[in-house]
């Protein structure tokens, strides 16, 4: 029986080479991940949608600074907004973002925890 065959890495969706374009949005994105509290907003929001005082208390931090990282994170579009009566609440629609900051968020509990590293 023979191996499948794969078409060529230029051929697939996001296994190209980056250009200078994709390199720039993706550092924008890192740069903005890059505040704690912000990380941590959307970290919550990796686990579902939520309004501002659920996102305050989770977070911790006081709530018009939560207010704008959200409206920073939601002018960048890394997080959507809906109204719900008088209610503002927020979700992260975003796949590859949910993936990065699990991800990011995994690698840092290695690095503190001293668990073993893996694939």
């Amino acid at each position: 029986m023979s191996e499948p065959v794969e078409p060529a890495a230029a051929s697939r969706p996001h296994e190209r080479t980056p250009g200078a374009l994709e390199l720039s949005a993706a550092a924008e994105v890192f740069g903005l991940l890059s505040d704690p509290t912000r990380l941590h907003l959307v970290w919550l929001l990796t686990r579902g949608e939520s309004d501002v005082t659920a996102l305050t208390e989770a977070c911790g931090a006081a709530r018009p600074a939560v207010s704008q990282h959200l409206a920073k994170l939601r002018l960048a579009g890394l997080v959507q907004s809906r109204k719900d009566g008088r209610r503002v609440v927020y979700a992260m629609p975003d796949g590859h973002l949910k993936r990065l900051v699990v991800e990011a968020i995994s690698r840092a509990d290695h690095e503190v925890s001293g668990e073993p590293w893996h694939d």
